[in-house]
């Protein structure tokens, strides 16, 4: 399933009868790009559509196979199903109510925030775009999979004659390099006195920084990696000069400094204390890095002045890229759990993930979608990869509390003190943050 997912490829939308093996897009950069940049609302569909017909669509009856060899491999280790042997990783019994709790506590604002982005797609697509049942078309949010809105900020800032954040042109315009962005990522760790990770971005030793052009075919879904043997740690990453990817690298490297800073235990105890807490420590970085005053520091963004516009516009960029992507953070295992437990049948695994995609994301399938045809779920990595997903839900919320306190040790933010708000925070070059986090 996972050579599926790598290797799949689609036409140009423009050369829909291409030679596949010479003019074929890959996921990542192509695809991706065309969804994170077209305003053409056919291309988009034609993008979304292609993507699924080559890579769900081929994986439905191995997926079935991998349920039942999932399922066998817990029952055996006296768990019920898949599902509840990765619950059990949290160890909290009320883990499912527990989410469907914090879930209820940020809809609503997820709800204003759709409300107001599908009122701006009307605006770019017309009557091409029907609304009418309160949902959206998933195709056209800048994403392959509706998770991240970021692409969309031009037509979504509330000011747009404030200060433009374009960390993209600047990056281009200095030159930056794949590896530039590494180092820049690895000294901010450091800064924190934490420890150096050139290893795991060292191309000579093995790390994989950006896509290979000799043919061979790979996964470039950004990955870390533990070796095991307490000194060997690589990065997996087709890695482009975008902002977007910057963040990503800090994301990962926070899985390689949790590996580090718990190298010296027994393989036993070497891992987060739940897999949420592994992916809200990069996280965690990335907000700081994220912020306008660290990215004035080390010069990618200048003649920016901050103010009352430029704050809401930055918290708008937030929200368009951590609250749109908490239903479908929520979504994927859920429907997982009910595929492990047997609550859905296979004949109707398609349209019970469009089910909760409609449930909670509020999105609908552009075109029409089969049970016997699609298995849309296969589109996304974690599905064929065997990754869970509902640590990331997890994590968009422990990211802002780790946050807060780290910010709260570097006497960067006082919760006492309105006139500087915690998202100005940067934790960057503080110590006593960094001994926080360990």
């Amino acid at each position: 399933m996972t050579e599926i997912y790598s290797t799949g490829k689609i036409c140009p939308y423009k050369i829909p009868n291409c030679d596949l093996a010479k003019e074929g897009l890959t996921l990542e950069p192509g695809i991706e790009n065309i969804m994170s940049s077209s305003k053409d609302y056919d291309e988009l569909l034609y993008a979304w559509s292609k993507w699924r017909d080559a890579t769900g669509a081929k994986m439905k009856d191995l997926y079935k196979k991998y349920v039942q060899l999932s399922n066998d491999e817990a029952k055996a280790n006296n768990f019920s199903d898949k599902g509840e042997y990765w619950r059990f990783a949290y160890e909290d019994p009320h883990f499912v109510e527990n989410i469907d709790t914090i879930w209820k506590e940020v809809e609503p604002l997820y709800n204003e925030l759709h409300k107001y982005v599908g009122n701006k797609l009307k605006d770019r697509y017309g009557p091409k775009l029907d609304m009418k049942d309160g949902l959206l078309p998933a195709h056209v949010f800048g994403n392959m999979w509706a998770q991240s809105w970021e692409h969309l900020r031009d037509i979504l800032e509330p000011f747009p004659n404030a200060g433009q954040m374009n960390v993209d042109a600047e990056m281009k315009k200095q030159g930056y390099t794949l590896l530039e962005m590494f180092k820049k990522a690895d000294e901010f760790y450091q800064s924190l006195g934490l420890y150096s990770m050139e290893m795991c971005y060292n191309e000579s030793a093995g790390a994989m920084i950006r896509k290979p052009t000799d043919g061979r075919e790979v996964l470039c879904h950004a990955s870390a990696w533990d070796f095991c043997d307490k000194k060997t740690f690589r990065l997996k990453m087709c890695t482009d000069v975008t902002f977007e990817d910057f963040r990503t690298i800090h994301h990962e490297m926070g899985h390689i400094q949790y590996y580090l800073q718990y190298k010296h235990l027994s393989h036993t105890f070497r891992e987060g204390a739940n897999p949420a807490f592994h992916e809200a420590v990069g996280d965690t970085m990335a907000l700081s890095v994220s912020t306008p005053t660290h990215l004035k520091k080390i010069k990618l963004l200048n003649n920016f002045d901050e103010s009352y516009e430029s704050d809401i516009n930055t918290l708008m960029n937030m929200a368009l890229e951590k609250i749109s992507f908490l239903p479908f953070g929520l979504l994927i295992d859920k429907w997982r759990w009910d595929v492990f437990s047997g609550a859905v049948q296979a004949d109707k695994w398609n349209s019970h993930w469009w089910h909760y995609r409609m449930k909670y994301q509020k999105v609908k399938p552009p075109i029409e979608r089969s049970d016997t045809r699609d298995f849309d779920p296969g589109a996304k990595y974690h599905i064929p990869g065997d990754s869970q997903y509902i640590a990331y839900f997890v994590a968009h919320i422990l990211q802002f509390q780790f946050y807060k306190s780290l910010c709260i040790e570097a006497k960067q933010y006082d919760p006492h003190n309105r006139a500087v708000p915690l998202h100005r925070c940067d934790f960057y070059n503080s110590v006593a943050a960094g001994d926080k986090l360990k």
